[in-house]
């Protein structure tokens, strides 16, 4: 019985401070995000290489829903839209920047043009 006791008095503080103990393999290393970033550059890719030109702004942003960043203004009496999606990966930061985006530029609510981001202010000027 002693024998017993003595076992029951050594093992419970061994049991007990065991019980909050977890092991976590592969888990938080930033997988799961990148993931789901590459599967998001890959659809928004997919769906923008099926919009045709003169595509409507609403038939754009049902198909690829809303986007990363968007400008509304003016140009010479015609209002001018741009939808940024994310299409690819530059920066291992977890953010979206426009150079890791396609813009879709619109104008008067029909698509005219398409490219990349980080091409924009180059190619279009205001």
């Amino acid at each position: 019985m002693k024998k017993s006791i003595l076992a029951l008095i050594i093992a419970a503080p061994l049991a007990l401070s065991l019980t909050g103990c977890v092991v976590s393999v592969g888990g938080d290393d930033g997988h799961n995000m990148t993931s789901d970033f590459e599967n998001r550059e890959y659809t928004n890719r997919k769906k923008i290489s099926r919009i045709a030109l003169k595509s409507s702004i609403v038939d754009v942003t049902n198909r690829l829903g809303v986007a990363d960043f968007n400008e509304t203004y003016e140009k010479e009496g015609d209002t001018v839209r741009v939808l940024f999606y994310r299409t690819n990966r530059i920066h291992k930061d977890g953010l979206t920047t426009r150079d890791e985006c396609t813009y879709l530029y619109f104008v008067n609510g029909e698509l005219v043009e398409t490219g990349q981001g980080g091409d924009f202010s180059r190619n279009i000027s205001r």
